[in-house]
Parts: structure tokens; C-alpha cells; sequence
């Protein structure tokens, strides 16, 4: 998994099913996912991302909002950084396209970013 954090744009790259998995936020509308940043954001601050997904070739444009924040030195050593919840215009396209890639994973109780 990589980032790579511009002023407005985050290049987001998971290469793998079990970071995908992690970084997923099925519990948001439109779903979404945790990015790791030690940027600053405030909640509701949208935010553009450029996402490649395991055997993806090239990056989609996905926009969002955020909607969740792990700040440094959060309890239980929780990596620092944003959850950003997916745009309503996405209309469900990248929800879609990671849960597909997840799979049956999608319903194991396996800890995560977030929650």
C-alpha cells in the first residue's frame, strides 16, 4: 500500500487483499476507504483521490469526503490518518468495484483501520 499526498489530490495505491480490506469503510454510505496521512484534514473537507486497486492499470479519479480522522498517538497505536467517504456521484462505481475484489472476504470479522 502507498500514498502520496499533494495540496488537494492523494495518490492512493493498494497492491494487496488484505490492505484492501483493512482500508475498506463498508459502514459509510456510498462506501469508502482509510487513507494513511499525517496531513491535516478537517471532517466534511473533500478531498481528491487517485485510486489503483491490486491488478487495476491505471489510476481512477474517485472523489470524497472526509469522514473519519485517526489523528497521531491515537489509542492502540492506530495508524494516523483520513477516512474518506465516497461521493454520492460516484453512483456506488467504486463500492462496487472494491467489494468485488473482496469478495466473500467482505464479511469476515477481521479488525480494520477504523472500527
Amino acid at each position: 500500500m502507498t500514498t502520496n499526498t499533494r495540496k488537494g489530490i492523494i495518490t492512493f495505491s493498494i497492491s494487496d487483499k488484505g490492505a484492501l480490506y483493512s482500508s475498506y469503510m463498508s459502514f459509510v454510505q456510498n462506501g469508502g476507504l482509510f487513507i494513511p496521512t499525517s496531513r491535516n484534514y478537517n471532517l466534511g473537507d473533500e478531498v481528491f483521490i487517485l485510486l489503483k486497486v491490486m491488478e487495476d492499470t491505471s489510476f481512477t479519479p474517485v472523489v470524497g469526503n472526509v469522514s473519519w480522522i485517526t489523528p497521531a498517538g491515537a489509542q492502540g497505536n492506530k495508524v494516523p490518518g483520513i477516512g474518506i467517504q465516497f461521493a454520492a456521484d460516484d453512483k456506488g462505481a467504486t463500492r462496487t468495484s472494491i467489494e468485488q475484489y473482496l469478495g466473500a472476504a467482505i464479511n469476515r470479522e477481521r479488525p480494520v483501520q477504523t472500527m
